[in-house]
């Protein structure tokens, strides 16, 4: 299953609801094309909700590192929440969960850039 993002905004924060496996090939592009997409715009502020995404391979966390590099680079900030509890254990013992900012909820990582 291809990986599906659906964009929206709320209180001046864009969302990314994912949805499927963030895995190497046009997943991975996707992902990175739209964020890239999103800095470009202005859009700085970001939210990955990934409480529909069934799989990540290590070229997916690739991805979520480089999007959260080239947000801050451009001042934006990447946010997740909504993670799965496999993953979350993943961030942990890669010691990426210090690096990203995660939520348990969306109401969290939005009242997280007031």
């Amino acid at each position: 299953m291809p990986l599906a993002i659906k964009t929206r905004k709320a209180d001046g924060v864009t969302i990314l609801d994912l949805k499927g496996k963030i895995v190497l090939g046009e997943e991975t592009s996707s992902l990175r094309e739209q964020v890239k997409q999103l800095l470009g715009a202005s859009e700085t502020k970001m939210i990955l909700n990934m409480g529909n995404v069934s799989y990540i391979d290590s070229a997916g966390v690739g991805t979520l590192v480089a999007a959260f590099t080239s947000a801050k680079a451009q001042g934006g900030q990447l946010k997740m929440a909504n993670l799965t509890k496999k993953f979350r254990e993943t961030l942990q013992v890669t010691r990426l969960l210090t690096v990203f900012e995660t939520y348990d909820s969306e109401a969290d990582a939005l009242a997280s850039f007031k």
